[in-house]
C-alpha cells in the first residue's frame, strides 16, 4: 500500500521502524480483516522518533523507543477503572493495526506517546526492546492474573512465545513446582530454561493425567492457558485445586464456543478463580520490563529463532508466523 506520511496530532508521535516482530495476531488479523481491509498490520517492536505532536513533553525526536501493543488514550472512564487495555469498549486500547496503521509502515503514528512510549535505556538490546511490548508483557499478564504465591505448583499450558514468558514470569513470581505442557523439542527445552521443572507433552495423551501423575493426584494451584484450544478451559478445571486460579491469555476464534461441564467446574462452587486477560501496556509496563532484562532478571531474546534484514524481509517474518513450516521458528525479528 502506499499512503501520504501521517503527521501527528496533539500528544502524538510519528515513529518509523526499528525492529519489527510479525505475530500470530497480525496473521489473524490477515485472515479476518473484514473490519480494517485497508489497515497495515504490525503491533510490535521499537521505533525511532521521527516527529512529535503539541503537547508531547517526555519523548523527543531521535529517541529510541520500545512500542507497545496496547497504546491506549490514557484519558476517560475505562482508564479511570483500572481497564485502559479496553478504553472505549471491548479491545479499545489496541490502536496499531486497528484504528492506526501499524509497525509494517515506514510510519506510524503513536497516540498519547508520552505515556505510551518508553525509551530503550542502555543494557537493553533492540531485540529485547521488541520483545517486551506483546510476548513479554502478555505471558506477564497471565501471571499476574493466575495470582502466584511463593512455592506455589504452576501449570502454563502452551510454550509458544508468550507461554514461555509466561514460564519465566512464573519462576520470577516464586513458582516452586512449575509444569509446562507443549510438543515441539525447541519450545521444552527452553521452557526449562526459562526455569520450568517438569515438562509434558500433550501428544503422549491426556495432559491432565500426566500432571496428576507428577503430583501424586494432588491438585495444582495455579493454571496459566497460553495455548491449546476451547477443550483446554475444561483441562484446567480438571487440574486445578479448589481456591485456586485459572488465567488465560491464549487467543480463540470468534466463531468457536466453550462446553463448560458442570463436573469440570466443580458445580462452580469450587472456589477456582477465572480470569482473561489481554496484555498490559503503555510506558510505565515497558519501563519495569525493561528494568528486569538490564539487571539481569530476564532475556527474552532466547525466544528469537530467526533474524531478517531490511523493510523487504518484513513479509518472509511474517510468512514464518502463518505458515509455521520449519519446526525451529519461535520468534523472527526484522531489522529495519
Amino acid at each position: 500500500m502506499e499512503k501520504e506520511i501521517p503527521e501527528p496530532g496533539p500528544f502524538e508521535a510519528l515513529c518509523s521502524p526499528v525492529a519489527v516482530l510479525p505475530c500470530t495476531s497480525d496473521v489473524h488479523s490477515a485472515h479476518f480483516r473484514n473490519a480494517w481491509p485497508n489497515r497495515i498490520l504490525g503491533h510490535e517492536g521499537v521505533g525511532r522518533v521521527e516527529k512529535v505532536g503539541a503537547m508531547v513533553t517526555d519523548i523527543h525526536v531521535g529517541d529510541i523507543v520500545a512500542v507497545p501493543a496496547v497504546t491506549p488514550i490514557w484519558r476517560g472512564r475505562q482508564i479511570a477503572e483500572g481497564l485502559h487495555e479496553h478504553t472505549g469498549g471491548f479491545l479499545g486500547g489496541r490502536y496499531l493495526s486497528s484504528k492506526l496503521d501499524g509497525t509494517f509502515g515506514e510510519y506510524f503514528i503513536i497516540p498519547d506517546a508520552d505515556m505510551n512510549l518508553a525509551v530503550v535505556p542502555n543494557g537493553v538490546s533492540i531485540k529485547a526492546a521488541g520483545l517486551v511490548g506483546d510476548m513479554v508483557t502478555t505471558g506477564f499478564s497471565g501471571v499476574e492474573g493466575a495470582n502466584i504465591q511463593f512455592g506455589d505448583t504452576v501449570v502454563v499450558i502452551g510454550i509458544g512465545p508468550v507461554g514461555l514468558m509466561s514460564v519465566a514470569g512464573a519462576a520470577i513470581r516464586g513458582a516452586g513446582r512449575l509444569i509446562a505442557v507443549g510438543h515441539r523439542e525447541l519450545t521444552k527445552e527452553l521452557a526449562k530454561k526459562y526455569g520450568a521443572t517438569d515438562v509434558v507433552d500433550y501428544k503422549d495423551g491426556d495432559i491432565v493425567a500426566q500432571i496428576m501423575e507428577l503430583t501424586n493426584n494432588e491438585k495444582v494451584d495455579r493454571v496459566i492457558i497460553a495455548g491449546g484450544t476451547e477443550s483446554t478451559i475444561n483441562d484446567a478445571y480438571r487440574m486445578v485445586k479448589c481456591g485456586g486460579n485459572i488465567s488465560n491469555v491464549a487467543g480463540y476464534d470468534f466463531s468457536k464456543e466453550f462446553h463448560l461441564t458442570v463436573a469440570d467446574a466443580g458445580c462452580l462452587v469450587n472456589h477456582v478463580t477465572l480470569t482473561g486477560r489481554l496484555c498490559a501496556g503503555g510506558r510505565y509496563r515497558l519501563e519495569n520490563l525493561m528494568a528486569l532484562i538490564k539487571n539481569g532478571r530476564l532475556d527474552p531474546t532466547l525466544l528469537i529463532t530467526h533474524e531478517l534484514h531490511g523493510f523487504d524481509k518484513i513479509e518472509d517474518g511474517f510468512r514464518m508466523m502463518d505458515e509455521r513450516k520449519t519446526p525451529d521458528t519461535i520468534k523472527p525479528i526484522v531489522i529495519i
